[in-house]
C-alpha cells in the first residue's frame, strides 16, 4: 500500500495539470517557451504518473480499469468486475 502523501501528491498534481492546460496550450501554439518554462514544474502532463485507485500502488497498472494487476485478479475472481471471468481453454 503505498503511503497517503504520494496518493496526495499525484492528486495535486492532477489538479495543477488541469488547471494551466488552456495555458500551456496557448503558449506552445504561440511557440513562447520561455513563459512555459515559468509555468510550475507540476503543471506539465507528463509529470503525472498513473496509480492504482484502491492502493496507490505505481507499477502493473491497468489503465481500462483503474486499478493494478493485483486488484484486478482479486476483484475477478471474486466477480466483482462485470464481463470478466477467467480464461480456461
Amino acid at each position: 500500500m503505498a503511503k497517503e502523501s504520494l496518493k496526495a501528491r499525484e492528486v495535486k498534481r492532477l489538479k495543477l495539470v488541469e488547471k494551466y492546460a488552456a495555458k500551456r496550450a496557448e503558449l506552445k501554439a504561440k511557440g513562447d517557451w520561455e513563459a512555459i518554462q515559468k509555468l510550475p514544474k507540476n503543471s506539465s502532463k507528463v509529470r503525472l504518473h498513473n496509480r492504482c485507485k484502491i492502493t496507490g500502488r505505481p507499477k502493473g497498472y491497468m489503465r481500462i480499469f483503474g486499478i493494478s494487476r493485483i486488484n484486478f485478479r482479486e476483484m475477478a475472481l471474486e466477480g466483482l468486475i462485470p464481463g470478466v471471468t477467467k480464461a480456461s481453454w
